[in-house]
């Protein structure tokens, strides 16, 4: 049987004859196996993923993926949902099941006086920053132009604004969603509350969300850059930032980097941007700009839209990516050491180790409020290990997770969702942090046979005790 051909979750392949109701409803693309857009559809951005979904249905709105979860319920289908394909995990893939792929829904309203943007899921972040810009507003979001709205926002959403304005799924109004059934949903702070709740950071469990409603806030011009020093000073440059954060205004964000230069010239760097009065933020970068000094300093007043493409180059398209992730108890003297020790010895010079404040708005916000529970983190340490052999996996693999065992004494126990890549369980579970049991709660209600699973996973109550 070929890996591509579509079968139901028991593995049985399904009968062609079975595709005709479906076909003759869908308006939007099927791909299949030899059709000339198979190869590219079942790509996503992280070049290990190797999938091959048997039916791929991209859709053209939302009657379509009302069609395509009743097609795959009715048949027993592995179901995948792809929003910008943007996690490293892939989860927007499968094999042998279907894609319901939402890339080509790009709908996008701004409504300047209400400062609200209503979103589709097939948007980008830079898509969605170009339309609120011209309002001179934006959402928080990530800090790669490239990601999708979707799982972004679904998982927390973590960026340059969130200190200042909080996370993505804080700045959500209101949900609209396909459940398992098919039935289509409005989730927010009135109707289906504890789904409303539960969609602010956990996760694709409970259904495909069809748009999400955003808050806005003013932001136009952002103080924004990086400073680059010789990778030899990471340790003392590591130490400064841990001292330089502590004091940081809600304003500013900053991340850390050991990375290579373009020409293979191992660095260490701080991004950052301050989104509040350009002549204020001048003089809160000035000790950041003044250490060292750097080797390099671009930090300059710039476009939000700009800002957020800042990092893209670093995570292209078509690497082999496989990555690790941890929330720090604190960014000490011990673990910058070993940080920088095991940075230092990266099997490719494509890999990034980034260190991300937290902490600021996002922070104040009670545990409970949302499903994201990871409120009092500090730091974040992200293992960003790229490469372009797939030959070489074994090795660059290895080299993670033997820095990621070496951080081990120094992790809080609790994990970033859109960070995880291939987890167990048990780090999956502690992502979701103190809201699990709730979460399950709402799992077992809204999606009781788990028919969505191919995500960070929540098991429902009679699923689990079966």
């Amino acid at each position: 049987m070929s890996r591509s051909q579509l079968v139901n979750a028991s593995g049985i392949a399904v009968d062609a004859q079975r595709l005709e109701p479906f076909l003759n409803v869908f308006r939007g693309v099927v791909i299949r196996d030899g059709d000339a857009e198979y190869e590219s559809a079942r790509r996503v951005w992280n070049a290990s993923i190797d999938k091959h979904p048997g039916l791929i249905a991209r859709c053209s709105g939302l009657a379509d993926v009302i069609v395509a979860v009743r097609f795959a319920r009715e048949h027993d289908l592995v179901v995948a949902v792809r929003g910008g394909g943007h996690n490293v995990g892939g989860r927007a893939l499968c094999d042998g099941g279907l894609v319901i792929d939402l890339s080509r829904l790009k709908g996008l309203h701004v409504d300047p006086q209400a400062r609200r943007a209503r979103v589709q899921p097939g948007v980008t972040l830079g898509e969605l920053d170009r339309e609120t810009h011209v309002f001179g507003l934006a959402v928080p979001l990530g800090i790669v132009s490239k990601t999708g709205v979707a799982g972004l926002t679904l998982g927390g959403g973590v960026g340059w604004l969130a200190r200042k304005y909080g996370l993505t799924c804080d700045n959500v109004v209101s949900f609209e969603l396909v459940t398992a059934g098919g039935e289509v949903l409005h989730a927010n702070a009135d109707e289906h509350p504890d789904l409303f709740w539960a969609l602010r950071g956990g996760g694709g469990n409970f259904g495909v969300v069809t748009s999400f409603e955003y808050r806005l806030h003013p932001v136009t011009t952002v103080l924004g850059g990086m400073v680059i020093h010789s990778r030899d000073r990471a340790g003392e440059l590591l130490r400064f930032y841990r001292e330089f954060t502590r004091s940081a205004p809600d304003e500013l964000a900053a991340y850390a980097a050991l990375l290579h230069t373009p020409d293979g010239q191992p660095v260490a760097a701080i991004a950052t941007c301050y989104c509040g009065d350009v002549a204020e933020g001048e003089r809160v970068l000035a000790p950041l700009r003044s250490f060292g000094p750097p080797l390099v300093d671009a930090i300059q007043p710039m476009p939000f839209p700009l800002m957020q493409t800042l990092l893209d180059a670093a995570v292209p398209d078509g690497h082999q990516n496989y990555w690790k992730s941890a929330f720090l108890r604190e960014l000490s003297d011990e673990a910058i050491d070993v940080l920088v020790r095991h940075a230092n010895q990266a099997t490719s010079p494509l890999t990034a180790v980034l260190v991300e404040q937290y902490g600021g708005a996002a922070s104040r916000i009670p545990e409970q409020e949302t499903a994201f529970a990871q409120r009092h983190a500090e730091y974040d340490l992200g293992i960003l290990t790229q490469w372009v052999d797939p030959r070489e996996s074994e090795r660059h693999i290895a080299w993670t997770r033997a820095f990621a065992d070496a951080m081990s004494e120094f992790r809080s126990g609790a994990y970033l969702l859109n960070f995880l890549g291939d987890e167990s369980d048990d780090t999956i579970k502690a992502a979701y942090g103190s809201n699990y049991s709730r979460l399950v709660d709402a799992k077992t209600r809204y999606d009781p046979t788990n028919f969505f699973r191919i995500n960070q996973n929540l098991t429902p109550k009679a699923a689990a005790a079966r």
